[in-house]
């Protein structure tokens, strides 16, 4: 408009940044510019000089009103809705609730609206047991601090073979889109670190706890939440005085550092050590657990930084119990002759080789071949088949080594084969850090070649050793003997709740500790069900894609009835169309005996689900065992099912791997009966 069109009363935009004038008097300064004197839509009197430069940003108000009807409708309501939903949280406490794909459960809901989000900073152990739904508690807490506008970046750390469950979950039933780490896209980012690029991020766990150059590139960032899945696995411990961290601890330690808000999350967060659990807890204040408490001096007060509900405490809204009744129980078999001569002659061999362990001077070394002839006893309760093969593999291994061993010494000046001290090579510990499949094919390589022998003689004899077991291994495995499978196949097909209403067999998951078993233990299935596709497999060798394709068949095919598996299934994977399950194999750890039931007995289980052990009777470490179940038989009468909580404490100055060992190498001595009856009433 020109400057001549200003009239007085006029209402005029432009004069004043988003506002109508209304123009009180004017006055020309010569031929182009004009004083103004004006009132605001405040009524305020205001003075402005306009120019012929001033004319192309003023207009007329229409109808002299300072505001129309006349803006889109569509863009009015998406705004208007922009706003009630940045303020929802201020009237609903629960949006992310409300906003969410999920309808979560009364323990959920108090977790996040109850436990953790009144908490400021969050520094916190979700701790409910395996299979109550820890995912959708921390997606409820994003969403609800996203939406509060307490968090933008975040960071969810979990186990490589959970990051596309974690990145389907959030964006089905929050709409949240995360992106999953990769070295490719972190290559390709502009600014050359993807994490400080992306708000929305989730990590491989070993991906960033073995990587110097990623933990480089995390410190450079900070974060508002950081979630770590599985988060036992971020373990210390004391050895002496001394901490022993992993890597995994130690990224643990880094992001920590990096975020407000920490939130671990592990169904199992006690492995029965109190100095251990401290240390963990140190994870979230480093001030508060800072060095070793006293023995017996008192135990870590968790109330405030811990929420933990076992399966039997949690109902649903009506007050119903949330989870259906989980029944374990023991199968006792005997050893044939063969087999009971064969498991004594293999433990007087594994005892003669720990008094010769004993005889190292590096603890490091004693570990490893302690952690070598554990492991053959192992594969000795596991199967003829395991034990067989494992004697095989080490007999050739050291055969082969002892072959080096002269080759490299012939020569030397007045050396003698029977005098002269071997090498035993570098030893390390068993790397708890390993994926599945590597710490598989590990403890296979170190059951088949690390040895204490430290001279030619003494390899020779270790040897002759070997070849008489194998010789009895291979005679028992000619034979089909095998008592436990007997009785595997006596439960298959006279157990009734092994049937279903057809009489097919139920949907089943069989667990074993060794590659060799489950080999073994699919053909003799296969040939009792009479149809190959009847039976999958999962360990550690299996890669993740392939893995996630046996789940969805075992879920959803109807002719896939038993998945037989390794421990590399035994964490984060949802399998509750089953509700019942055999541990051929029983874990020396037993937090594995929950996360192994926990597959089938979670969130959506309707059944009642069954937990058979198998125990062979007349053995040290069977003997352990069935009195182990014994006396949680007992205290899951007393405490209304809540046995799992109980192995914290019995396994709280000793190790349950420890007190096997003891019971194989020194089960004979009455003091070590008297402490094994002490903690799990042992008798011989």
């Amino acid at each position: 408009m020109k400057l001549e069109e200003i009239t007085v009363k006029a209402h005029i935009q432009g004069i004043e940044p988003d506002q109508i004038v209304t123009v009180e008097s004017v006055t020309f300064m010569g031929s182009d510019s004009l004083n103004v004197v004006y009132r605001t839509q405040s009524n305020a009197l205001r003075e402005r000089m306009l120019f012929r430069s001033d004319e192309p940003r003023l207009s007329f108000a229409q109808s002299g009103c300072p505001w129309g009807f006349d803006a889109s409708p569509d863009e009015f309501k998406l705004a208007t809705e922009a706003i009630r939903i940045n303020l929802a949280y201020l009237f609903d406490s629960m949006m992310a609730v409300h906003t969410s794909n999920v309808e979560p459960l009364p323990h959920q809901i108090s977790a996040v609206y109850e436990a953790m989000l009144p908490r400021q900073p969050l520094r916190f152990v979700l701790a409910d047991d395996p299979g109550a739904g820890k995912t959708i508690m921390a997606g409820l807490l994003i969403s609800e601090l996203l939406i509060r506008s307490d968090a933008r970046r975040i960071l969810i750390v979990a186990p490589g073979s959970l990051v596309e469950q974690w990145q389907e979950e959030m964006e089905e039933k929050f709409g949240l889109s995360f992106s999953i780490f990769t070295r490719e896209q972190d290559g390709q980012s502009k600014v050359g670190n993807l994490f400080e690029k992306k708000d929305l991020l989730i990590a491989r766990l070993d991906q960033l706890a073995r990587n110097p150059d990623l933990q480089d590139k995390l410190k450079q960032t900070s974060w508002d939440l950081v979630v770590f899945d599985e988060a036992h696995k971020l373990s210390a411990h004391y050895y002496g005085r001394e901490i022993k961290e992993t890597d995994r601890f130690r990224l643990g330690k880094l992001l920590g550092s990096q975020t407000r808000h920490l939130l671990l999350m592990t169904g199992t967060p006690h492995n029965g050590k109190e100095e251990d659990f401290q240390l963990f807890l140190s994870l979230l204040d480093s001030d508060r657990f800072y060095g070793k408490f006293r023995d017996g001096a008192h135990k870590v007060d968790v109330t405030d930084l811990m929420r933990r509900m076992v399966k039997e405490d949690l109902l649903k809204f009506d007050g119903t119990r949330l989870f259906p009744e989980r029944r374990a129980s023991t199968v006792n078999y005997r050893l044939s002759d063969a087999e009971a001569a064969l498991y004594h002659s293999v433990t007087s061999y594994v005892k003669g080789e720990f008094q010769k362990a004993d005889q190292l001077e590096s603890a490091e070394k004693k570990n490893t071949v302690g952690f070598a002839l554990t492991s053959l006893q192992r594969r000795l309760a596991s199967s003829p088949e395991a034990i067989y093969q494992s004697l095989r593999r080490r007999r050739e291994k050291l055969s082969r080594s002892l072959e080096e061993d002269k080759l490299n010494l012939r020569g030397q000046r007045a050396a003698t084969s029977a005098g002269l001290t071997l090498s035993i090579g570098a030893a390390q510990e068993p790397d708890e850090e390993m994926p599945s499949g590597e710490y598989e094919e590990w403890e296979d390589q170190v059951a088949s070649q690390v040895t204490a022998s430290r001279t030619i003689s003494e390899k020779e004899e270790e040897i002759r050793i070997l070849e008489g077991l194998e010789e009895s291994a291979r005679s028992i495995v000619r034979s089909g003997q095998d008592r436990k499978w007997d009785e595997l196949s006596t439960l298959l097909q006279n157990t009734p709740e092994m049937k279903d209403e057809r009489g097919r067999q139920r949907k089943l998951i069989i667990f074993t500790e060794y590659k060799d078993t489950l080999t073994y233990l699919k053909d003799r299935i296969v040939g009792l069900l009479g149809r190959p596709e009847a039976v999958v497999v999962i360990h550690g060798g299996v890669r993740r894609e392939e893995r996630h394709k046996v789940q969805e068949l075992f879920r959803n095919d109807p002719d896939v009835r038993v998945l037989v598996a390794t421990d590399a299934a035994g964490e984060g994977v949802n399998l509750q169309n089953a509700h019942l399950m055999v541990n051929y194999d029983l874990p020396w750890n037993p937090n594995r005996l929950e996360q192994r039931f926990g597959r089938i007995h979670r969130i959506g289980q309707t059944e009642v689900c069954h937990l058979w052990n198998m125990v062979a009777s007349e053995t040290r470490e069977g003997d352990v065992f069935q009195r182990l179940f014994d006396k949680i038989e007992v205290e899951r009468k007393a405490l209304g099912g809540r046995i799992f909580d109980v192995l914290g404490e019995v396994f709280e100055e000793r190790s349950l791997r420890d007190l096997l060992i003891d019971a194989i190498r020194y089960g004979e001595d009455p003091s070590v009966q008297a402490r094994l009856f002490e903690k799990v009433g042992w008798c011989a």
